[in-house]
């Protein structure tokens, strides 16, 4: 998958491109870097309606590829690098979304896959 990058595009459409390709795996961007190890605060979610513009000093565009053998952690040093954006991968756990830190070297097919295991219904046994 590429996902095009420039100052116009709202953070929403590149949520929806990339949860198209993963569907148990949410992506966030976050205004300031969280400190390495830690959680991502909330509060500095960036809104999925605004613009990339708004959210970074870096205004480079271009494309970014993502692949399902990627890591978690080279996805995310991408949007830095690249594109001096914040991001942060979530793996959906019921009804809640995880920060993948943790598992950062897994690639995301797994973290997906995992996901999808985590939110399939189990099969009940009847008992006789």
């Amino acid at each position: 998958m590429k996902i095009i990058i420039n100052d116009h595009r709202k953070i929403f459409t590149i949520q929806e491109s990339f949860t198209e390709m993963f569907p148990f795996l949410k992506l966030e961007f976050l205004a300031k870097p969280s400190k390495v190890g830690g959680a991502s605060p909330k509060k500095k979610m960036i809104s999925p309606s605004k613009t990339i513009g708004q959210c970074r000093v870096v205004h480079s565009k271009g494309t970014l590829t993502i692949l399902p053998h990627m890591t978690v952690s080279d996805l995310e040093q991408s949007f830095n690098d690249t594109f001096g954006l914040t991001a942060r991968v979530f793996r959906k756990s019921g009804k809640a979304w995880l920060e993948t830190s943790a598992t950062d070297m897994w690639t995301l097919e797994k973290e997906n896959n995992i996901g999808e295991e985590m939110n399939s219904p189990t099969e009940e046994t009847e008992v006789l």
